[in-house]
C-alpha cells in the first residue's frame, strides 16, 4: 500500500495541473516520525526550508496564501510571485477549459467503499468548481459590459492597454475585496499621482533637451463644442512630449496673441534648447512665427510640410473657378464631384443604402474637406469598393428602385459602370501618388527635417515620370504637367527655409557617390546655389560672431569638400551606408562644433503632426462645470491625457497585438452619419487603411 501511495503522488509531481510542485523538492517521512500532516513533506527552492503538507500547502505556501496550515515563503520576490500565480491560473484555466470534454470512465469496485466514495465526492467537486469558475467569469464579464452599455463607451476603449493592465493586475494579485477609486479619488489625489507619475516617465526626454535640441509644434483646432484649442508639443528625437492646451474661445487669433503664447511656451522650455517653431502656414501663424525669428537668434521658423503638400493638393484636385489653369485641372474637380454626389445620393436613402450594404463590407469614408488629402483619401476607398458599387448597380433590387430620384439612381449607374470614369481615378491617383507619399512620410514626428529638401525634388520627378508615362510623351513640354509643376513649385517657394537647406547640407549621404548617381544630374549640396545662399543665412543666424562664423565655415568646407579629417577613404565610402547620425558619431570629431550642430539638426520633424491629434476626450476635459474641475486640475488631466497617449505610442504593443493603434479610433462612440456611415474625418492618413485592416480581422 505504501508503494502504491508513493506512485500516487509521483504521478501527481509531474501532472501540469499542479505546476508548483517543480519549486520544491518532496519527499517522505519515516511513518514513526511525530511530524504534522501526514508523512509527505516538502522542501522550498526560494527559502529552503520543508515543511508537511501536500499539493495544496506548496501552493499555500509559494503564492503567499494565509491560514492555510503553513508558513509564507519568506524569500518569495515580486516577479518570481507574479510568474507562478501565472502558473496557477493557467493551470487551473486548461483543468477548467478540458473538464466538459472529459468522460466520466465507471471503474470496477473494490473492497474499500470509503476510499470510492472519497473519489466520486473528489470528482463530483471538481466537475462544479470549474462549472462554478466558468460561471463566475460570465457574470465579471456581463458586469464590464454593462459599464459599456450604461456610460455610453466606444467599444475601442476594450483596445486601451491601461484597461487590460487594471484588470490583469487585480486577477494576479488576490486582492479579494478590493474596491475600485471612486469619484473624488479620480479626480483629485489619483491624478494628482498619475502626474507625478508622468513626469517622471517624461525625464529622459527633457534631459535631452540640450544637447539634442527642441522642436516646438502648435496648432490651433476645434474640439466637438467647436472650441478653438491652441496645442503646444515639444519633439525631440526621444519623442513628443505634450506641454499645454488652450482654449482660445473669444480671442482675436492675430499673429500677436499667438506669439504671445508661443513665447511663453519658449520661455518654459528654454530658449537656447529650441531649435525651431513648426506652425501652419495661414498667415497669422506666418506672421507669429517671423516674430519668434526676430526676438530668438537661434530659433527658425518652420512651415508645416504636410500643410504645403495639402495645400498643393488642393489647388490641383479642387482649382478654384478663376484661375487660369482651370481648364487643365477642371476633369479632376469633375470626377471629385461625381464620387462625392455618388456616396451622398447612396448615403441619403435607407433603402439604397441598405441594398450598399448587401454588397460591401467596407463603408464609405465621409472625409472633412479640412483633412489631409481629403479628396484623395475620398478616391481610393471608392477603388476598394468598385466591384460592389458594380454589383449594386446591376442587381435586380436597383432595377426595380421605384423612388422619386428613379433619373439620379440611372445617373449613378451609368457612371458607375463608365470604364473611362473608373480610369480617370486611376490616373489621379496615380499621378498625385508621389505627392500622398510624401505627405504621409513627413506625417510624423520622426526625423525627417534634414531629407525634406531632397524629397521635394524626388517628388516633383515622379509626377513628371507618372504624367509623361501616361500622356504617352516620351520627351518635350507636357501642358497638364507644366501645370501641376508650377503649383508644386510655387508651393515649395513659399515653404522651404533656411533651416531646411542647412538640415540638408549636413546629410553625409547627400555627397556620396551612392546618392549623386541614382539620378542624372543631381549635384551635392555645396554646389547648388540656393542651397549654399540659404545655410549661409542658417550660419550667420547661428553663429552671430565673426569669429565663430569663420570657424563654422571652415569646418563645413573641409566636410563638403573631404579636406582635413575628412579624407580618409572609409569616412568617404561610409557616407552612403552609415545613417547620417551614425556616419558623424564614427567621422565627425575632427570638426566638433559641426559634428554637434549636425547632430542636433539631423534629430527634427518637419510637420505638426503631433498636433493633429483629434482625440474626441478633449471634450470631456475641457468641459470643467460639468466635471466639477478646477481649472488647475483640468490642466492636469489634458497633460495626464496627452503624454500617456505619446508615450503609448513608443511601446512595442501599439505596433502589433490587441492594443495596436489603439487611440486611432477616438474615445467617444462612433459618429454616425446616416445608418452605416462610418465618419473618420478627424483620422490621420494611416487610418483608413487600419479600418480596413480591423474589418478583414473581424470577419
Amino acid at each position: 500500500m505504501a508503494s502504491a501511495d508513493v506512485d500516487l503522488e509521483e504521478t501527481e509531481v509531474n501532472n501540469p495541473k499542479f505546476p508548483l510542485w517543480k519549486h520544491v523538492t518532496k519527499f517522505v517521512t519515516p511513518k514513526s516520525s511525530n511530524a504534522r500532516g501526514g508523512n509527505a513533506r516538502f522542501k522550498c527552492h526560494f527559502c529552503e526550508h520543508d515543511y508537511p503538507g501536500s499539493y495544496s500547502r506548496v501552493r499555500a505556501h509559494l503564492l503567499k496564501i494565509t491560514n492555510e496550515g503553513v508558513a509564507i515563503c519568506s524569500k518569495m520576490t515580486s516577479p518570481v510571485l507574479e510568474q507562478l500565480r501565472k502558473e496557477d491560473r493557467e493551470a487551473s484555466e486548461a483543468a477548467a477549459n478540458a473538464a466538459p470534454s472529459h468522460k466520466l470512465v465507471r471503474l470496477p469496485p473494490f473492497d474499500d467503499s470509503n476510499a470510492a466514495s472519497s473519489k466520486k465526492r473528489k470528482v463530483k467537486q471538481s466537475a462544479i468548481a470549474a462549472s462554478f469558475n466558468a460561471e463566475t467569469r460570465h457574470i465579471a464579464d456581463s458586469h464590464i459590459a454593462r459599464l459599456f452599455y450604461t456610460a455610453g463607451l466606444s467599444f475601442n476603449v476594450a483596445r486601451n492597454p491601461n484597461y487590460r493592465a487594471s484588470y490583469n493586475y487585480v486577477a494576479n494579485h488576490d486582492l479579494g475585496g478590493y474596491v475600485p477609486p471612486g469619484y473624488n479619488a479620480l479626480r483629485t489625489t489619483l491624478l494628482q499621482k498619475e502626474k507625478t507619475h508622468v513626469d517622471r516617465m517624461l525625464m529622459p526626454i527633457k534631459s535631452s533637451w540640450s544637447f539634442k535640441g527642441v522642436t516646438i509644434m502648435t496648432d490651433v483646432w476645434s474640439d466637438p463644442q467647436r472650441r478653438p484649442i491652441l496645442n503646444f508639443i515639444a519633439v525631440t528625437e526621444g519623442g513628443p512630449m505634450f506641454l499645454k492646451s488652450i482654449n482660445t474661445e473669444g480671442e482675436i487669433k492675430s499673429k500677436e496673441y499667438i506669439f504671445d503664447q508661443l513665447k511663453e511656451v519658449i520661455d518654459e522650455v528654454g530658449p537656447k534648447n529650441v531649435v525651431q517653431v513648426i506652425t501652419d502656414n495661414a498667415a497669422n501663424c506666418k506672421g507669429a512665427g517671423l516674430m519668434i525669428e526676430s526676438k530668438y537668434k537661434n530659433i527658425f521658423w518652420t512651415p508645416c510640410v504636410v500643410h504645403t503638400l495639402n495645400l498643393a493638393l488642393k489647388n490641383i484636385c479642387a482649382p478654384k473657378d478663376d484661375e487660369d489653369d482651370n481648364a487643365e485641372l477642371i476633369w479632376i474637380k469633375d470626377i471629385a464631384d461625381d464620387a462625392a454626389f455618388i456616396k451622398n445620393f447612396i448615403m441619403s436613402h435607407g433603402m439604397r443604402l441598405s441594398m450598399f450594404n448587401e454588397f460591401s463590407k467596407l463603408k464609405f469614408l465621409a472625409v472633412a474637406d479640412t483633412r489631409f488629402a481629403s479628396v484623395i483619401v475620398m478616391l481610393k476607398r471608392f477603388l476598394l469598393i468598385k466591384d460592389a458599387l458594380v454589383q449594386m448597380v446591376v442587381s435586380d433590387k436597383w432595377t426595380a428602385y421605384r423612388e422619386d430620384d428613379q433619373g439620379k439612381a440611372q445617373a449613378v449607374k451609368e457612371k458607375i459602370l463608365n470604364d473611362v470614369w473608373w480610369d480617370n481615378i486611376r490616373y489621379i491617383i496615380t499621378f498625385t501618388d508621389p505627392i500622398y507619399s510624401m505627405l504621409r512620410a513627413a506625417d510624423t514626428d520622426k526625423p525627417c527635417l534634414h531629407l525634406i529638401y531632397e524629397m521635394w525634388d524626388s517628388m516633383i520627378e515622379k509626377v513628371r515620370a507618372c504624367i509623361y508615362r501616361h500622356e504617352g510623351i516620351v520627351d518635350g513640354p507636357c501642358t497638364f504637367f507644366n501645370v501641376v509643376e508650377s503649383i508644386l513649385h510655387a508651393r515649395w517657394l513659399k515653404s522651404y527655409t533656411p533651416l531646411q537647406c542647412l538640415a540638408h547640407s549636413l546629410n553625409p549621404r547627400y555627397y556620396s557617390a551612392t546618392w549623386l548617381n541614382e539620378v542624372s544630374g543631381r549635384v551635392s549640396p555645396n554646389n547648388d546655389n540656393e542651397i549654399n545662399i540659404e545655410r549661409n543665412k542658417s550660419f550667420k543666424k547661428l553663429f552671430p560672431e565673426p569669429e565663430d562664423l569663420r570657424k563654422i565655415k571652415k569646418q563645413f568646407a573641409d566636410f563638403s569638400l573631404f579636406m582635413g579629417g575628412y579624407e580618409d577613404p572609409d569616412s568617404i565610402e561610409d557616407r552612403g551606408h552609415f545613417q547620417p547620425k551614425q556616419w558623424w558619431g564614427t567621422y565627425g570629431d575632427s570638426t566638433p562644433e559641426l559634428k554637434d550642430l549636425a547632430l542636433k539638426l539631423l534629430g527634427h520633424p518637419a510637420s505638426s503632426s503631433c498636433c493633429e491629434r483629434n482625440w474626441s476626450t478633449y471634450s470631456f476635459i475641457h468641459n470643467m462645470k460639468r466635471n466639477k474641475l478646477t481649472p488647475e486640475r483640468a490642466e492636469d488631466l489634458v497633460f495626464v491625457h496627452n503624454n500617456l497617449r505619446l508615450l503609448s505610442r513608443k511601446t512595442g504593443d501599439y505596433e502589433s497585438g490587441p492594443s495596436r493603434m489603439w487611440d486611432v479610433g477616438g474615445d467617444g462612440t462612433e459618429n454616425f452619419v446616416g445608418a452605416g456611415l462610418l465618419q473618420l474625418a478627424e483620422l490621420t492618413l494611416d487610418e483608413p487603411e487600419f479600418e480596413r485592416e480591423i474589418l478583414e480581422e473581424e470577419e
